[in-house]
């Protein structure tokens, strides 16, 4: 066991020593200030790596990741990493993302039955009922299993924009924009879910688009 951890020591060694070579002042600059532009709320899977994939570096992004990706208005840790996001942080773009292939999403989906868990992805399953008429228009299963990673991220997104931190932050005039991206694991590419929301005049009529378009693409 300890074998793994020296491993785990000596690369962090070897990426601080890299990091200072490039830039002797980067660590002591970090040090004194966070302020990130980006709040991304993500999945727990280890393949998805806020900062990677942005390829932003360490204080650029601000990070709350949990399995698929879940935003409820119940979940006291994601609602405080918001707030203080949003209003310590001061933050100009939240970003929810949800990848295909995501475990959690394919085991709310077939019920697969995981322990404790299967309670958290109730979320994700409340997602797939309330889409499950379109959701069965598609033949093609891995084709319904897309849709569903992406229906999550839209439903996130509207979750967040209904909370009382982001009613407020935009109540003050506080320009702060949401937004729904998808990762794929095959290639590393973000896409837009096309559903940027700045303030809570157009919350629905930005979710029921989003979501037309989306379904509109199986046509």
């Amino acid at each position: 066991m300890s074998n793994h951890l020296d491993f785990l020591l000596e690369q962090n060694r070897r990426w601080s020593q890299s990091v200072k070579d490039h830039d002797s002042h980067f660590f002591s600059n970090l040090a004194a200030q966070q302020n990130p532009k980006y709040f991304w709320i993500g999945c727990a899977d280890s393949r998805v790596s806020a900062n990677e994939i942005l390829g932003l570096l360490p204080g650029e992004v601000f990070v709350h990741r949990n399995v698929a990706n879940v935003v409820v208005h119940s979940d006291l840790n994601c609602l405080s990493v918001l707030q203080y996001a949003v209003d310590v942080l001061r933050v100009q773009h939240i970003l929810v993302v949800g990848h295909y292939g995501c475990g959690g999403v394919n085991a709310a989906f077939h019920n697969t039955r995981l322990g404790l868990i299967n309670n958290w992805l109730r979320h994700v399953q409340d997602v797939r009922d309330k889409h499950r008429i379109r959701l069965a228009t598609i033949a093609d299963p891995a084709r319904q299993l897309d849709r569903l990673c992406e229906l999550n991220v839209l439903e996130q997104v509207l979750n967040l924009s209904e909370t009382t931190i982001m009613h407020d932050a935009w109540a003050r005039g506080q320009e702060v924009t949401l937004h729904g991206l998808i990762y794929g694991l095959e290639d590393g590419i973000l896409h837009s879910l096309n559903m940027p929301i700045s303030t809570d005049n157009e919350l629905l009529s930005c979710y029921e688009a989003a979501v037309d378009r989306l379904f509109a693409s199986e046509a």
